[in-house]
């Protein structure tokens, strides 16, 4: 099997063969930059966005400091969402599956919607890595069935959705508990002011590795805006998935009423479709993930939660039936498409309310293309904010002229149809000198 360049880290032989296994010939910027701190014993706050493989520049060192002769609890992952947590765990068996027999490292996922007293059972032998929801892991250390206080590393993933969802008390509470010279990596793709008193309370001096995106979003997705124009919105939204014919589409809208609206109107145009947001139960959600897995659906309806952490393998479209509220998450969103070096196609419809929320995405780097639907097919339209640019344009000109053409000190009869008029022949010669 050929080299990887992790081995200069001085990983476990183990750690080693499964990085060559899951094939990562080469780290990522925030792997390079984290891995050795936390090897180190420092606290690290990093801040990226997603698909920048976070997970593993923390899962990698942690899982090189475990003592695998010692049975107890050494590190606790906590995650904002049962999927994230789940998909964590699955992260970890792929590494820990090349552990030598004589010293195999234990890891244990909780979350809530599970039967808690069955794991309070299980629990009589402490795992060495605790990943899970804040809640659960929090109501099992209560009870005195797991034993947080010998962990001496803690992991917020996701922190700033942790703050918006209402879970730091759960952390704080699971922190409190644990020995004071606790290592604490937390990620983030925003640090938020409200999150910044905790972390003052439980880090001193960590290290700050913020990875700015090379670009904004993935190379390979073509952003589409399609113009709503006064039409039935669902309908289009119909139109343009059966045009598309999506490998597997992602629609997002902002609320969960809104998403179960949009899946039952296309439910009722016939179409298959599944939907994901807070509110279904545990059970729904774990029920609908594996049909997702398992390819059952062509159409997701779904709010901002599945844009954060949760892996849908072979999104090849995103539409936004809505344009999110925070625009951080537009990016987010259309994460879910063009990942692992393939293409994929991130659709907005937009209502003339959208335009300064467009010109923002475009400020941040994203390059728009302007299309619409005609008797069945794609058309492409000129730019969408043409006739803005154009306005701007004209008022620049203006600016210009009104310094170029000077009044003149004494002002005769009809000087201001021969002002208007030399203002006229300037904006013309300027709007040519433009042109060529």
């Amino acid at each position: 099997m050929e080299q990887t360049l992790f081995e200069r880290f001085n990983l476990k032989p183990f750690i080693i063969e499964a990085i060559k296994h899951l094939q990562f010939y080469k780290p990522t910027e925030i792997q390079e930059r984290i891995i050795p701190s936390i090897i180190r014993g420092e606290s690290v706050i990093g801040q990226s966005q997603t698909g920048t493989g976070k997970t593993h520049a923390y899962l990698l060192p942690i899982i090189e400091r475990i003592h695998p002769n010692l049975h107890e609890v050494q590190a606790v992952i906590t995650a904002p969402t049962r999927e994230l947590a789940t998909q964590i765990y699955h992260e970890i068996l792929k590494i820990t599956k090349f552990c030598p027999d004589e010293e195999q490292i234990t890891a244990r996922c909780f979350v809530g919607g599970t039967d808690k007293l069955r794991t309070i059972e299980k629990l009589k032998v402490q795992p060495h890595i605790v990943v899970g929801t804040p809640g659960r892991i929090n109501d099992l250390a209560k009870e005195q069935a797991l034993n947080v206080h010998t962990a001496k590393m803690l992991v917020i993933d996701e922190a700033d959705l942790m703050l918006d969802m209402g879970f730091i008390y759960d952390v704080d509470q699971i922190a409190a508990r644990m020995p004071k010279n606790l290592q604490m990596l937390v990620f983030s793709a925003t640090i938020p002011e409200k999150l910044k008193p905790f972390l003052r309370k439980y880090m001193e001096n960590p290290k700050y590795i913020h990875v700015a995106p090379k670009q904004v979003a993935a190379e390979k997705i073509e952003h589409v805006l399609v113009p709503l124009r006064h039409r039935d919105k669902v309908k289009l939204l119909h139109d343009m998935l059966l045009l598309y014919n999506p490998y597997l589409a992602i629609v997002f809208t902002n609320t969960k009423k809104m998403a179960d609206e949009v899946a039952m109107a296309l439910i009722e145009k016939g179409l298959k479709v599944g939907i994901l947001h807070g509110d279904l139960t545990p059970r729904e959600r774990k029920k609908m993930m594996k049909q997702i897995r398992n390819l059952e659906f062509q159409y997701i309806v779904a709010t901002d939660l599945a844009a954060r952490g949760i892996d849908i393998e072979g999104v090849s479209h995103v539409i936004n039936y809505e344009l999110p509220r925070d625009l951080e998450f537009y990016v987010h969103r259309v994460g879910r498409t063009a990942r692992a070096g393939y293409s994929g196609i991130a659709v907005t419809i937009y209502e003339p309310s959208d335009q300064d929320s467009l010109a923002k995405l475009e400020k941040m780097g994203i390059e728009f293309v302007h299309r619409d639907i005609v008797r069945d097919e794609w058309v492409d339209l000129p730019e969408w904010n043409k006739r803005s640019k154009r306005k701007k344009e004209d008022d620049e000109i203006e600016q210009i002229i009104k310094k170029t053409v000077k009044k003149p000190k004494k002002v005769k009869p009809g000087y201001k149809k021969k002002l208007k008029e030399e203002m006229e022949k300037q904006k013309k010669r300027l709007l040519r000198s433009k042109r060529k």
